[in-house]
């Protein structure tokens, strides 16, 4: 990921990057407070009518979500995460690196190799033995 960003920012001028990265900010920032509203919407147009339950303010709202994030939100599946089964995360991210040479691989040697295997595994095949029967 870091040869990622330096690879990006490498035709960026100083001022660009530092738009970009206020940009960010704001966008960030804009976004945490729509989703602040959009859940003190929802909340106060079905709790109180459903089960009974008083309206909460903005703040409020931004509580419930952080809460229930703590409490339900377990392993998420983004790259921030790397508390959460990292060992399984690193097993996965070795096996798919070498996908890239599955094509060539195919090209190359794959229908004889595969035909040798099938060969290797039907000679391998022992018969059933009638006495366990």
């Amino acid at each position: 990921m870091k040869n990622y960003f330096a690879h990006k920012f490498r035709t960026k001028s100083p001022i660009e990057i530092v738009a970009m990265i206020i940009f960010g900010i704001i966008a960030i920032t804009g976004l945490a407070i729509l989703f602040g509203y959009v859940i003190m919407w929802l909340w106060n147009w079905l709790m109180p009518e459903i089960f009974g339950l008083p309206e909460v303010s903005y703040w409020q709202a931004v509580g419930l979500f952080i809460l229930f994030k703590i409490l339900l939100g377990g392993c998420s599946s983004s790259s921030s995460s790397k508390k959460c089964d990292s060992k399984s995360h690193k097993k996965s991210k070795s096996d798919f690196s070498k996908w890239e040479h599955y094509d060539k691989f195919w090209e190359e040697e794959g229908d004889e190799l595969y035909m040798e295997y099938v060969k290797r595994k039907e000679n391998k095949i022992e018969p059933v033995d009638e006495e366990s029967e």
